[in-house]
């Protein structure tokens, strides 16, 4: 997989709206117990069960969406022994959970520090520009719009599953999709993995179009020995609705400018911005 790190495709206003995603989705990283750092004097069993019990809480569950069928049991944050030893105690809800409210709050959570950094990567990268053609408030819309398809999509294909939906993933597919229908010619600084990180430039349709190929090939779990461990679906619905919902504004979207020189190197740099 090559590593975006900036695309040649300057913008007219500052992206303020990408700017507080990211801002949020570290904020909420970093509010998450068990993740970003130790719960103050919790043992690591302590730290997993007040991790799960923020995810039942907050994480979309296709079974929730789908069928309705919340639990009648979720833990609780505390620790018990049991017959088999210690771990999570579980007892009836004390809160009411809207499935559907659920996928906006699973938009801002992440599983590690990983998941959470390769996300707001590509949101950074490629967010600006769409943020740039749609406005502000249109892209806010357009981003939840393809979250919400994203883990509807993923939650169809898997509607008796009980395992967590948690990512910002599906909505920055639609933000790939979006920025492949509206500037496939822009091109895009990549790190290629080959002994060394090689630096190129390369066309968007290129970038975006392997990566799509890339999620549809696993989300079929070929090519992946963990492929049930992410949700690779909900990237290719997301992806396929950003490109949807951006095509009416692809005839009056001006190009990238042109750069010169090879693809690499210091002629390769932009000969103008706007």
């Amino acid at each position: 997989m090559v590593i975006p790190v900036h695309d040649v495709n300057p913008v007219r206003r500052t992206p303020w709206v990408t700017y507080a995603l990211i801002a949020a989705n570290f904020l909420v990283f970093l509010s998450t117990p068990g993740l970003a750092g130790p719960v103050a004097g919790d043992s690591g069993l302590s730290q997993l069960c007040h991790l799960q019990a923020f995810l039942d809480h907050y994480a979309a569950v296709p079974r929730e969406l789908i069928h309705h069928q919340l639990p009648s049991a979720v833990p609780t944050g505390a620790v018990g022994a049991g017959m088999h030893g210690a771990g999570c105690v579980v007892a009836p809800p004390s809160y009411d959970k809207s499935p559907a409210v659920s996928v906006f709050t699973a938009m801002f959570l992440h599983g590690g520090w990983l998941h959470l950094l390769g996300n707001m990567l590509f949101l950074l990268i490629f967010g600006n520009n769409v943020e740039d053609r749609m406005g502000h408030i249109r892209y806010a819309l357009f981003y939840v719009v393809c979250g919400y398809a994203a883990a509807y999509g993923f939650a169809l294909l898997n509607a008796d599953s009980g395992d967590p939906l948690i990512g910002a993933s599906g909505a920055i597919a639609g933000v790939l999709g979006a920025y492949l229908v509206l500037y496939p010619k822009a091109r895009v600084w990549v790190l290629v993995p080959f002994l060394i990180f090689l630096p190129l430039r390369l066309p968007a349709w290129l970038v975006l179009g392997f990566w799509f190929v890339l999620q549809a090939v696993y989300s079929s779990g070929e090519g992946v020995s963990g492929a049930g461990t992410v949700a690779y679906a909900a990237h290719v619905v997301g992806f396929l609705a950003g490109m949807l919902l951006a095509w009416p504004l692809k005839p009056g979207t001006p190009p990238p400018p042109e750069p010169r020189g090879l693809l690499f190197g210091r002629r390769a740099r932009p000969r103008h911005t706007w």
